[in-house]
């Protein structure tokens, strides 16, 4: 990327996108196109059409779609393949026919089985069986980054996809029918403390291993890539390369946030795959590690959702 192209963020008030938005910002980037879901609804094809045809952006970042954790996914599959194929086949189709040409692809680790290897490697996902519990959302990412890779093949654009692991901070929701597992239990345990409450109660079993990653992490991850990519379109997985237990997340917030009460799983609900960790070997022969630790992007989480606006949730899209 050079400083003189048109960039456009699709997704800019999520999680994803604004953290990109952040960077680019900070990074001298002038000529960015940024439109709310109001402005534009990546849904409706003619108005995508019009806007890449008014716009012609070189660069897209595609950090647009439905999102959610494991309720939200299992009581909504359709919906969150229906509208993530349409997102993304919106855009892409826009930016073939108007001369971008580097698109980012944001993909989601959902796309690996539930059953494989640990770590995972980039060329697992289509082994086995996708996760039941998300398998609507999978479907639409694989998609996408095919397409996205299928493109790049044909010419169309230098293409790329990455695959975060777990994420969080500034711009997540918090929304208890939709967040995702650190966001949900940043909400729970500081809302439990404030209130003096004496219990909280947590999906699942706590069991489940999951890698997290803080969003301006991966930010950087992306900005390295795009200055030195030797994966071409093959996709990129972006983690720190290190897991821990749900229960043990638990225990950092509830610490950090000064619950001292009891903590009960409820196991009659979902733990979804038992374990998610990502080999980064692809992000580290670039020179990738991440430098906000766990420990500290939770603080940084926690007094973010404080400071939030009534606590509510952020636009995805």
């Amino acid at each position: 990327m050079n400083k003189n192209q048109k960039i456009y963020v699709a997704g800019h008030r999520g999680m994803v996108g604004s953290a990109i938005l952040r960077r680019l910002r900070d990074d001298g980037y002038g000529d960015i196109a940024i439109r709310t879901h109001a402005e534009l609804d990546l849904m409706r094809q003619d108005d995508v059409n019009a806007f890449f045809a008014s716009e012609r952006p070189d660069v897209v970042f595609l950090a647009a779609a439905r999102v959610g954790g494991i309720m939200a996914n299992m009581t909504n599959m359709a919906a969150f393949l229906y509208e993530n194929l349409e997102i993304q086949n919106n855009v892409m189709n826009a930016a073939r026919r108007n001369g971008t040409k580097k698109f980012i692809f944001l993909g989601s680790s959902c796309i690996y089985p539930r059953d494989c290897p640990q770590p995972i490697r980039e060329e697992y996902f289509l082994t086995a069986p996708f996760e039941p519990t998300n398998e609507g959302y999978a479907i639409a990412k694989v998609a996408g980054m095919k397409l996205c890779g299928y493109l790049a093949r044909e010419g169309a654009w230098d293409g790329m996809t990455v695959i975060p692991c777990n994420l969080y901070g500034p711009g997540d929701n918090f929304d208890p029918g939709s967040s995702h597992v650190a966001a949900a239990l940043v909400k729970r345990f500081v809302d439990a403390a404030d209130a003096g409450e004496r219990v909280v109660t947590c999906w699942g079993t706590g069991a489940p291993r999951r890698e997290f990653l803080h969003v301006d992490d991966l930010v950087r991850g992306i900005f390295m890539l795009l200055e030195n990519n030797p994966y071409g379109f093959e996709p990129v997985n972006i983690g720190c390369g290190s897991d821990m237990t749900i229960r043990e997340l638990a225990d950092i917030i509830a610490s950090k946030v000064g619950f001292k009460g009891e903590i009960i799983w409820d196991r009659s609900k979902p733990d979804g795959m038992t374990q998610k960790l990502m080999d980064t070997t692809r992000a580290r022969s670039i020179g990738f590690e991440p430098n906000i630790s766990v420990e500290r992007g939770m603080e940084m989480f926690i007094e973010h959702y404080r400071r939030s606006a009534g606590r509510r949730g952020y636009e995805t899209t």
